[in-house]
């Protein structure tokens, strides 16, 4: 089975590709910059971008299944209109080259919900793939825990910068963040489930917590200490985003797409996908313990140096 991976270079796509190799799978992937991707051994590397068509059709050629893991939210304002463009792109393409499948990771939330732009946008991408003679396999997950995810980087810097905080309402939204090894392992083990094709999933990890509940555990683990929360009710999601601009070094067009969407909970009502590909799900707060080792190791255990994300993913 022929599979190619977009968004290679990305927080799920750069973990994603080994471990599709460790699985005896021919893999291929599309990235921008050729030149500034250092790929697995025998894995075949195309240079493109989806937003230019002409550039990018050649690595859907022979492919079975392609990996759709790429979004613009880290590119700035108007990222609906580049997503919608891209994968209309993708779409025309992966249908001209008779790709069977195409795997998207979206994002988790109640369609009868009020919907941030966040999850209208992903929503929207679902709907174009689907539009393909490509059978679609969407999981739509909420925070993804590891060191390079945008929602777990806010979390992490407003515990090591603010011990007291003032905060809105939406800490108490329940919430069903799952480790990206979780992530990794279903995208993964889907391969070998022929009857996934073509559905629409939830994953979570084990833990159902609140935003209060995950910056406790993450300022425990992180910083020794719990910070003091002061819920708000005043302070609505668009003004927080602003404080959030002040406090962290996350780019706003990556932040407030994703703090406008904290009022809804996102939490998975359909299991059906522990059935069919079983995950031993960790912990939330092994998860978080696990980004603070691997943190300390790539930095030679000498303090926390602050980067910006790999990519935007949740």
């Amino acid at each position: 089975m022929r599979t190619l991976v977009t968004g290679a270079t990305g927080f799920v796509g750069s973990r994603l590709v080994p471990e599709l190799c460790a699985a005896g799978r021919d893999v291929s992937v599309l990235v921008r910059d050729a030149e500034r991707y250092e790929p697995p051994a025998d894995v075949t590397v195309f240079e493109g971008d989806l937003l230019e068509p002409g550039s990018f059709e050649d690595a859907l050629e022979g492919i079975d299944v392609a990996y759709y893991l790429v979004h613009s939210m880290g590119s700035g304002a108007g990222f609906e209109e580049r997503d919608r463009r891209a994968a209309h792109n993708f779409e025309r393409a992966a249908s001209a080259a008779g790709v069977d499948r195409i795997v998207y990771l979206s994002g988790l939330g109640d369609d009868s919900d009020r919907l941030s732009e966040h999850l209208r946008s992903r929503r929207e991408v679902e709907a174009i793939l689907a539009d393909g003679t490509a059978e679609l396999t969407v999981l739509r997950a909420a925070i993804v825990v590891g060191d390079g995810s945008a929602s777990f980087r806010m979390i992490r810097q407003l515990v090591k910068r603010l011990p007291v905080m003032v905060t809105p309402r939406w800490v108490q939204t329940p919430c069903q963040p799952i480790a990206v090894d979780d992530v990794i392992a279903y995208l993964v083990g889907i391969l070998d489930v022929p009857e996934t094709a073509g559905e629409t999933y939830e994953i979570g990890g084990p833990d159902v917590l609140t935003y209060r509940e995950m910056l406790v555990t993450v300022a425990r683990i992180f910083e020794g200490r719990a910070p003091l929360i002061v819920p708000v009710p005043v302070l609505s999601p668009r003004l927080s985003a602003y404080w959030v601009d002040l406090v962290t070094d996350v780019p706003a067009s990556v932040a407030h797409p994703l703090i406008e969407g904290l009022e809804n909970p996102v939490v998975v009502t359909d299991s059906r996908i522990e059935r069919l590909v079983p995950v031993e799900l960790t912990p939330f707060e092994t998860a978080v313990r696990r980004v603070r080792e691997e943190r300390s190791a790539a930095e030679g255990g000498v303090g926390e140096l602050e980067r910006p994300p790999a990519d935007s993913s949740r």
